[in-house]
């Protein structure tokens, strides 16, 4: 695997979580534990998108769940595991942004093509999730940020004091790697909410583009 892939990843999922927070009514598609929030502060406002919000989690997890579940199954038919996930997170992309486009702006999160959009997303992101844990171990994570910027601060901390020669090492070893994810992360959403501006749901065009970049890379074949 390629160090330029997990940056990939991070920068789509960061596009995909802001463009889906303003798209949506404020659904987080990457994030989805976020969705607590969010749903907490549509029952006191009366906003909308409450189902689309109940809903993220429970889809998340099938998901992933069925992610996993199909591994044996696909290395059973001398299937390329990985490749195949990067396959069906890219056509989940591209019917979330088909249906995106199709619905177009400002309509309400409670409606059943919106909440289909938004599901078909969190299913997305749901894949890369399960990727980044089962075939990226040893890379940090491509959506969830909070643990990788902990673990930053926690290095910059260690070099900044005496510590011995190969801790030192490893910690900026560490921050090499996760400053590229959550560098690619925050240019994602930065990308993500300026291309919402300006073209609202034409801007989920990008994810199934980005999607592409890492088969192409050619850097996902297994033996």
């Amino acid at each position: 695997m390629k160090p330029g892939v997990p940056v990939v990843l991070s920068l789509n999922a960061g596009y995909v979580d802001t463009a889906g927070f303003l798209a949506l009514q404020g659904l987080f598609t990457a994030h989805v534990t976020g969705n607590f929030v969010t749903l907490g502060a549509a029952l006191v406002t009366g906003s909308s998108g409450i189902l689309a919000k109940l809903l993220a989690l429970p889809v998340f997890c099938v998901v992933v769940l069925v992610t996993r579940l199909l591994t044996p199954a696909l290395q059973g038919r001398g299937l390329p595991v990985l490749r195949t996930m990067l396959w069906l997170k890219l056509v989940l992309l591209a019917a979330g942004a088909a249906m995106a486009i199709a619905i177009g702006p400002g309509r309400q999160g409670s409606e059943p093509v919106v909440v289909l959009t938004g599901m078909l997303l969190v299913a997305a992101m749901a894949i890369q999730n399960a990727i980044s844990r089962v075939h990226l171990g040893t890379a940090p994570p491509t959506t969830l940020m909070t643990g990788t910027t902990t673990q930053m601060m926690i290095d910059v901390a260690d070099l900044l004091r005496d510590v011995p020669p190969e801790q030192r090492d490893a910690a900026r070893a560490r921050l090499s790697r996760m400053g590229a994810n959550v560098g690619a992360f925050a240019l994602g959403c930065a990308a993500g909410a300026l291309l919402y501006s300006r073209f609202r749901m034409g801007c989920f065009v990008v994810p199934p583009l980005l999607a592409i970049v890492p088969l192409l890379m050619d850097a996902t074949r297994e033996p």
